[in-house]
């Protein structure tokens, strides 16, 4: 017996995946549809709060930023239909929270001796990384003010735009501009060039 299937709708894969802000929205009476805002987003938010703290609390700290968002859901603008800057937001308030963790995550990166690899010199988002970061770029890091710190790793770790930044913090995208170039201009006084701009030395 042969069995014929009928042809697959062409029009399914053109579809649209929902949108964070409608997938929020739906969650509100079916709080499920909230993982797929967890499975979009886990592993970069991991990855930007690793970036801070490292790589032991990273895990924790990523989680609770989703547990917060989800408490947190009913209030999430509509209007807005992407949530990354939203959760970038709640990671750097938590973040905050272990700045003890990160200042002595920063310390330690001083203190250690720095691998020469040849080309491995001190590029800018990937080895912005309490994993990998080089000890002068640490200790520039651990002078900066937390405003400007926030801003800066923002921009460099989490490639955020001026306005995403805004956003997260909760401050002008004017304000934004003149932290993140006061924390340039400090970290090229700390490094001897900017660590946002590949290759650029004084």
């Amino acid at each position: 017996m042969t069995v014929t299937l009928p042809p697959p709708d062409p029009h399914v894969e053109d579809l649209p995946e929902p949108s964070d802000a409608a997938l929020i929205a739906l969650s509100h009476d079916d709080p499920e549809r909230f993982a797929a805002i967890f499975d979009r987003y886990f592993s970069e938010i991991r990855r930007y709060v690793a970036s801070r703290l490292g790589g032991g609390p990273a895990d924790d700290v990523a989680a609770e930023t989703f547990l917060t968002a989800f408490a947190q859901r009913h209030r999430y603008d509509a209007a807005r239909p992407c949530a990354r800057a939203w959760l970038y937001g709640i990671a750097t308030n938590l973040v905050r929270r272990h700045r003890r963790t990160e200042m002595r995550a920063y310390r330690t990166l001083e203190r250690t001796p720095v691998e020469t690899d040849g080309g491995h010199a001190e590029r800018v988002a990937d080895q912005v990384s309490a994993q990998q970061m080089q000890p002068r770029l640490a200790a520039a890091l651990a002078r900066l003010s937390a405003g400007d710190r926030d801003v800066l790793l923002l921009v460099a770790y989490g490639e955020l735009s001026y306005e995403e930044v805004a956003l997260a913090l909760g401050i002008p995208a004017g304000t934004v501009g003149s932290r993140l170039n006061r924390a340039r201009r400090q970290l090229r006084r700390g490094l001897g060039h900017d660590p946002l701009v590949p290759g650029d030395t004084e």
